[in-house]
């Protein structure tokens, strides 16, 4: 096994392989990149036969999230269950250790699904429509048993303005957020649609003929309103790759059949609720990009992405 091994624990890996089939074994740990909140590690797991087959094994590790592991474990367990059979590609379900009763912290153990994040500027014309069909296959669904109410950590008052922001257009920003959120029909919502959790198989000689494989981390799985959904993958994709494409990700979820808010100051509420909201958490989303990849996202150019983002939407919106 590699060296990587020696962050996951005895008893992790102890669990893990009491969740195998007869006559497997793990054979090799690999960390992956670009989570926030939890640790990702693949598992190459060795068959009875002499073949491998892969395992992704999530782990809450930070004290700031171990607190939350709990809950987000069993609302990732559930979605992975519910979304079984339905046409949405997500991982299958192995197991689930939501209070780190065998393993050394609070743990997930699902299926590995092919493909990779694609965080690169180029193709991003090509990607977008894809995503937001994706998102809106998503949408259609109709669980018989609806996931928690979702939850609007951001206030006014916890806002951070980045420094050098147009002072003008945050705080009319901000003082959108303070008014009520505009009624809703409900939808089924991932809560954390955007292309860091969104795989795809990209054919290196036809980068047009890119699919999506699959969407990972259901861990925040919610019901609410699609706009909510969609303004995280907006600001996500204007951090990315410039306002503009946060802008176009909105359109495209419309061309492909997806319902927004009718008024414009509604698809405003909840498109600054969520740029208002990374705010608060640049820093630790530049440098989830950098490791990624993305060395020129430094936590100063993705603060002025977001300043320019958050003047676009008051400039043409509000």
């Amino acid at each position: 096994m590699t060296d990587d091994e020696a962050a996951v624990r005895p008893s992790t890996l102890a669990w893990v392989s009491r969740h195998l089939e007869a006559g497997e074994r793990i054979v090799r740990t690999e960390a992956l990149h670009g989570g926030i909140t939890a640790e990702m590690r693949r598992l190459t797991i060795g068959t009875r036969h002499g073949g491998t087959r892969h395992l992704v094994l999530r782990s809450f590790v930070a004290p700031s999230s171990v607190e939350h592991a709990e809950d987000w474990l069993n609302r990732e367990a559930g979605a992975l269950s519910l979304l079984t059979g339905t046409g949405v590609a997500a991982p299958g379900l192995v197991a689930v250790d939501p209070t780190a009763a065998h393993c050394e912290y609070p743990s997930l153990l699902m299926t590995h699904l092919a493909g990779r994040t694609v965080l690169d500027d180029a193709g991003i014309e090509t990607r977008i429509p894809l995503l937001a069909r994706q998102l809106v296959a998503i949408h259609a669904l109709r669980p018989a048993q609806r996931p928690r109410e979702y939850v609007a950590l951001t206030t006014a008052d916890t806002v951070v303005i980045p420094k050098g922001a147009d002072a003008a257009a945050w705080a009319a920003a901000i003082e959108v957020i303070r008014r009520p959120a505009p009624p809703y029909e409900g939808r089924f919502l991932h809560r954390d649609f955007q292309p860091g959790n969104v795989l795809f198989d990209v054919p290196p000689a036809r980068p047009a003929a890119a699919r999506i494989t699959g969407v990972v981390d259901w861990a925040a799985t919610s019901w609410g309103p699609a706009d909510l959904d969609v303004a995280h993958c907006c600001t996500t994709l204007a951090l990315l790759h410039g306002p503009v494409w946060g802008l176009r990700f909105a359109e495209a979820y419309e061309e492909a059949g997806g319902v927004l808010a009718a008024a414009a100051s509604e698809r405003l509420y909840w498109l600054v609720r969520d740029g208002l909201a990374c705010s608060e958490e640049v820093q630790l989303v530049a440098q989830a990009w950098r490791e990624a990849g993305r060395a020129e996202l430094t936590t100063r150019a993705v603060e002025q992405r977001l300043d320019a983002y958050v003047t676009t939407l008051m400039d043409v919106l509000a």
